[in-house]
Protein backbone atom coordinates (compact mmCIF):
# COMPACT_ATOMS: atom_id res chain seq x y z
CA UNK A 1 0.00 0.00 0.00
CA UNK A 2 1.29 3.41 -0.94
CA UNK A 3 1.28 5.51 2.20
CA UNK A 4 2.81 8.65 0.69
CA UNK A 5 -0.51 9.96 -0.65
CA UNK A 6 -2.12 12.97 0.99
CA UNK A 7 -5.50 12.42 -0.67
CA UNK A 8 -7.94 12.16 2.26
CA UNK A 9 -10.32 9.81 0.41
CA UNK A 10 -7.50 7.43 -0.42
CA UNK A 11 -6.09 7.41 3.09
CA UNK A 12 -9.59 6.90 4.55
CA UNK A 13 -10.09 3.90 2.25
CA UNK A 14 -6.76 2.44 3.36
CA UNK A 15 -7.77 2.84 7.02
CA UNK A 16 -11.08 1.08 6.34
CA UNK A 17 -9.25 -1.65 4.39
CA UNK A 18 -6.87 -2.27 7.27
CA UNK A 19 -9.74 -2.45 9.77
CA UNK A 20 -11.67 -4.92 7.57
CA UNK A 21 -8.68 -7.18 6.88
CA UNK A 22 -7.98 -7.57 10.61
CA UNK A 23 -11.37 -9.28 10.95
CA UNK A 24 -11.66 -11.47 7.84
CA UNK A 25 -9.51 -14.21 6.37
CA UNK A 26 -10.05 -16.48 3.39
CA UNK A 27 -9.63 -20.14 4.30
CA UNK A 28 -10.17 -23.34 2.33
CA UNK A 29 -13.83 -23.67 3.37
CA UNK A 30 -14.61 -19.96 2.77
CA UNK A 31 -12.06 -18.19 0.55
CA UNK A 32 -12.06 -14.39 0.37
CA UNK A 33 -13.81 -12.62 -2.52
CA UNK A 34 -12.02 -9.30 -2.84
CA UNK A 35 -12.98 -6.50 -5.20
CA UNK A 36 -11.14 -3.46 -6.53
CA UNK A 37 -12.80 -0.51 -8.18
CA UNK A 38 -10.77 1.85 -10.34
CA UNK A 39 -12.17 4.81 -12.22
CA UNK A 40 -12.84 2.75 -15.34
CA UNK A 41 -12.72 -0.93 -14.38
CA UNK A 42 -13.81 -3.51 -11.79
CA UNK A 43 -11.67 -6.41 -10.65
CA UNK A 44 -12.69 -9.40 -8.52
CA UNK A 45 -10.72 -12.37 -7.28
CA UNK A 46 -11.24 -15.25 -4.88
CA UNK A 47 -8.21 -15.89 -2.68
CA UNK A 48 -7.16 -18.59 -0.23
CA UNK A 49 -5.19 -16.57 2.32
CA UNK A 50 -3.58 -19.63 3.92
CA UNK A 51 -1.64 -20.43 0.76
CA UNK A 52 -1.80 -16.98 -0.83
CA UNK A 53 -3.25 -18.50 -3.99
CA UNK A 54 -5.75 -16.80 -6.26
CA UNK A 55 -8.37 -19.43 -7.06
CA UNK A 56 -10.56 -17.46 -9.48
CA UNK A 57 -10.18 -13.99 -10.99
CA UNK A 58 -12.02 -11.81 -13.47
CA UNK A 59 -12.40 -8.16 -14.41
CA UNK A 60 -13.89 -5.85 -16.98
CA UNK A 61 -10.69 -6.39 -18.96
CA UNK A 62 -10.97 -10.20 -19.15
CA UNK A 63 -11.73 -12.04 -22.38
CA UNK A 64 -14.86 -13.71 -20.94
CA UNK A 65 -16.28 -10.32 -20.01
CA UNK A 66 -15.66 -8.91 -23.48
CA UNK A 67 -17.33 -11.92 -25.13
CA UNK A 68 -20.58 -11.11 -23.32
CA UNK A 69 -21.08 -8.03 -25.49
CA UNK A 70 -21.35 -4.34 -24.68
CA UNK A 71 -22.88 -3.04 -21.48
CA UNK A 72 -24.12 0.45 -20.66
CA UNK A 73 -22.77 2.04 -17.52
CA UNK A 74 -20.25 1.13 -14.85
CA UNK A 75 -22.79 -0.29 -12.36
CA UNK A 76 -24.07 -2.79 -14.94
CA UNK A 77 -20.49 -3.67 -15.82
CA UNK A 78 -19.79 -4.39 -12.15
CA UNK A 79 -22.88 -6.61 -12.02
CA UNK A 80 -21.61 -8.56 -14.99
CA UNK A 81 -18.22 -9.03 -13.29
CA UNK A 82 -20.11 -10.36 -10.24
CA UNK A 83 -21.98 -12.86 -12.42
CA UNK A 84 -18.74 -13.99 -14.06
CA UNK A 85 -16.83 -14.47 -10.80
CA UNK A 86 -19.72 -16.43 -9.30
CA UNK A 87 -20.05 -18.69 -12.34
CA UNK A 88 -16.32 -19.41 -12.37
CA UNK A 89 -16.35 -20.08 -8.62
CA UNK A 90 -19.29 -22.49 -8.81
CA UNK A 91 -17.54 -24.33 -11.67
CA UNK A 92 -14.51 -24.78 -9.39
CA UNK A 93 -16.71 -26.02 -6.55
CA UNK A 94 -16.60 -22.85 -4.43
CA UNK A 95 -20.04 -22.09 -2.99
CA UNK A 96 -19.27 -20.03 0.11
CA UNK A 97 -16.97 -17.03 0.32
CA UNK A 98 -16.29 -14.15 2.68
CA UNK A 99 -16.73 -10.75 1.02
CA UNK A 100 -13.88 -8.23 1.22
CA UNK A 101 -14.98 -4.84 -0.06
CA UNK A 102 -11.36 -3.69 0.14
CA UNK A 103 -12.18 -0.48 2.02
CA UNK A 104 -14.70 0.73 -0.54
CA UNK A 105 -18.14 1.83 0.64
CA UNK A 106 -20.77 -0.90 0.10
CA UNK A 107 -22.75 1.11 -2.42
CA UNK A 108 -23.07 1.45 -6.18
CA UNK A 109 -20.64 -0.73 -8.11
CA UNK A 110 -19.46 -2.74 -5.08
CA UNK A 111 -23.05 -3.54 -4.12
CA UNK A 112 -23.98 -4.40 -7.73
CA UNK A 113 -21.10 -6.87 -7.96
CA UNK A 114 -22.03 -8.51 -4.65
CA UNK A 115 -25.74 -8.77 -5.50
CA UNK A 116 -25.03 -10.28 -8.92
CA UNK A 117 -22.65 -12.84 -7.39
CA UNK A 118 -25.32 -13.83 -4.85
CA UNK A 119 -27.91 -14.25 -7.61
CA UNK A 120 -25.54 -16.62 -9.44
CA UNK A 121 -25.18 -18.88 -6.41
CA UNK A 122 -22.35 -17.56 -4.22
CA UNK A 123 -23.15 -17.50 -0.51
CA UNK A 124 -21.73 -14.73 1.69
Amino acid sequence: MATGSTNPRYTARLRRKKRIRKKIEGVVERPRLTVFRSDKHMYAQIINDLTGATLVATSTLSAEYKQMGPVKGKVSAAGRVGELIARKAVEKGIAKVVFDRNGFIYHGRIQALADAARRQGLDF
